[in-house]
Formats: structure tokens, sequence, C-alpha cells
């Protein structure tokens, strides 16, 4: 699933491509507002919030949309065709003043809502890091509201902190020794809140950096444990556990760690809690 950071990109990108660009004919093809038109209408800004992202338009509306697991955008050149399976699972299309097309494809979230209105669709979302109104001792009161939450499903609840995805929830647990099932009132969580901000900032921001939680951006070494299932710990060479985070949970979340870098609060001091390999 696109993570924050993932949409901050996107947003980047979509930038630099399109803004002030103007529809010359285009749809929404999915949601409430499906068959809407959009030629006509001048594409003014880019804002995300979250996992959001929010396009405005000069008419005083906004497309609002969610890529979930499966949703993405791309552009084609002019006089390009997008490959027909790809036209198929369009949701947005806009052919651009230039002639090139854009298009939002598989995106399960497709809203278009006046500007003036857009909390409806995202004010149910915490602070996010990425924003200028990021507010961090807000995300600290949300998250403390219910102490006795695991910390994996209370820094993936979005109403809490918004952007924090599978991937950045398990490093960022890595990080801080704390173990992913641990109640999230058992950790320091301004600590927390500080390095998942910073986290999140390189990643969206820095060349080179993106979701890359070690420093080390060779391709199999960019992660302290998303993703390393059984494989040694690269900070003490324990083998990585994982297990499912919500049991049938469609998106198919795991949780990964280390057991001798993040021992469970229960585990007595010097327990041997797996042989390094």
């Amino acid at each position: 699933m696109p993570e924050g950071d993932s949409v901050y990109r996107l947003r980047q990108r979509l930038t630099a491509a399109t803004i002030g660009h103007r529809v010359r004919d285009g749809e929404l093809r999915s949601g409430a507002a499906a068959g809407t038109a959009l030629a006509g209408l001048r594409i003014e800004g880019y804002d995300t919030h979250g996992k959001h992202l929010l396009t405005r338009f000069d008419d005083g509306t906004t497309l609002h949309t969610h890529l979930r697991m499966q949703g993405g955008w791309t552009i084609t050149r002019a006089g390009r065709a997008l490959p027909t399976a790809a036209r198929e699972k369009a949701r947005v299309r806009m052919r651009l003043d230039d002639g090139r097309e854009v298009w939002g494809l598989d995106i399960p979230v497709v809203d278009l809502v006046p500007t003036a209105r857009e909390r409806d669709v995202i004010g149910h979302l915490g602070p996010d890091p990425l924003r200028e109104d990021w507010d961090a001792a807000d995300a600290v009161r949300r998250l403390s509201s219910r102490p006795e939450r695991p910390l994996v499903a209370a820094l993936l609840d979005q109403t809490r902190i918004a952007g924090l995805g599978n991937l950045w929830v398990n490093e960022l647990a890595f990080l801080r020794g704390i173990h992913p099932f641990a109640p999230i009132g058992a950790t320091d969580l301004e600590a927390l809140i500080a390095l998942a901000a910073r986290c999140l900032r390189i990643s969206a921001t820095v060349p080179g950096m993106y979701q890359v939680t070690t420093g080390d951006r060779r391709r199999g070494s960019s992660h302290w444990v998303a993703g390393r299932a059984g494989r040694p710990c690269l900070r003490c060479g324990t083998r990585v556990l994982v297990r499912e985070e919500v049991r049938d949970d469609p998106e198919q979340r795991r949780t990964w760690w280390c057991p001798r870098c993040q021992p469970h609060p229960g585990t007595p001091a010097g327990a041997d809690v797996g042989a390094p390999e």
C-alpha cells in the first residue's frame, strides 16, 4: 500500500507535469460522480493529507482520490495510446491542452467535492508530518487516548497520525526497540513521533532515500525488518519473525520484528529469544 511519503512524491510529480494545464476532455469513471465531464477545467494545484491526494480545479471543485492497495497514476505522451488492459482499469481520464493524458488507474476511491468542503473527505484524519500544519503534540495526544492498543494497530490508525503504512510502522518499531504488539502507552510517544516525522520527511524529499531505513540502498539491505521474515536481523543476526496483523485482513498486512532487538515487555532479561544466525 502506498504510504504518506509515496503519495507526497506522487503529488510532486503531478505538480511538475500538469499544474496550470487545462483539461481538453476527460471524465470520472468511478464513484458517486462517475460520468462527470472534466473538460474545460484548469488544474490549479495538488495537496496531500496522509495517503489521500487532492487535485484542485479552477471551478472550485476538488478531486479526492485514495490509491489503497492497487491504484496508480500515469501520464502518456501526446499521440501515445494507453494499453487496452490499462484503459479498462481507468477511473479518471484527463486529456490536457498539450495532448498528454493523465490516467488514474484502478483507483478505488474517487470523489468530486467542493474545495471548500474538503474536510468532508479528509476531516477524520490525524495530523500529517508532511503537512505545514503538522502538530506533533496532537498526534501524541491522540495516540495516548488508548494506551492499551498494540503499537502497530495504533500507528496504522489514520485518525491518530496520518501517513504511516505497514512498512513504516514496522521499521519504526525496530528503530525504537519496541515489540510491535506492546501497548502503545508503554513507549516514549514524543520520541517515537519525532522519529516518525523525521523518517517520513527524509523519505519524501531526499533523493535516493525513498523508504530507506538502514541507510544502505542496496537491494535486500534497505529495511531492518520489513519483508525480511526468516532472514537474519541486520543488527544482531537473530532470525526475523513475522505474523499476520489482522486475521483475514483483506490488505494482507504483515508484522515483522526481531525478537532480540525488540523483546516483548514480558520477556525476562537475558532470556533466550532466538539464536543468531
